[in-house]
């Protein structure tokens, strides 16, 4: 007896009915809406954690408060910037969550050595991972994400100034490490 596999066919439904379906706890709707972001999801949060460990729990964080915070989408903007905010947001709650965990027991260097990654990345994403942390996240939130230094300073609770600094450290950095 051959296994038999589940094919996914994609999903012929537009967005937002899925969206609506989901938020009445319709869990196919739910699993479309996953299957349809959590690529991005995950790419977002790899780059700011730099690793797949992390960035795995901090994709099914984000969707198990997705399931939770559906019904609070009301519409008024896009459901992927909506979710992105999110992502990031959890991405970086995460981050605080595992330091803090083990602060504990060890002290963390600024910046610590990333096994082998398992999947094939772009150079940038694997260079990124060599990052000191708050440079990784701060060059991710500005050159790939979008977000201003005001908005970074405010969401890790640093300078504006400092958000800059970083910003500049990562770029020299990354130059370094491509020369």
């Amino acid at each position: 007896m051959s296994a038999q596999v589940e094919l996914i066919k994609p999903c012929e439904i537009p967005e937002p009915e899925l969206i609506e379906r989901a938020k009445r706890g319709d869990r196919d709707a739910f699993k479309q809406l996953y299957l349809i972001h959590h690529k991005r999801v995950y790419g977002i949060c790899y780059r700011l954690c730099g690793q797949a460990f992390l960035a795995e729990e901090a994709t099914q964080d984000t969707f198990v408060r997705l399931w939770q915070k559906l019904p609070l989408f009301r519409g008024d903007s896009q459901f992927s910037t909506w979710l992105h905010s999110m992502t990031v947001n959890q991405a970086l709650s995460s981050i605080k969550k595992h330091k803090s965990f083990w602060s504990r027991f060890i002290s963390l260097p600024e910046h610590t050595e990333i096994g082998e990654v398992e999947m094939q990345y772009t150079e940038l994403d694997k260079l990124l991972v060599k990052l000191p942390e708050r440079t990784r996240i701060v060059f991710v939130l500005f050159a790939i994400e979008g977000y201003q230094h005001n908005e970074i300073a405010l969401q890790l609770n640093i300078a504006q100034g400092t958000s800059k600094a970083q910003y500049h450290r990562a770029r020299k950095l990354l130059r370094e490490m491509m020369s």
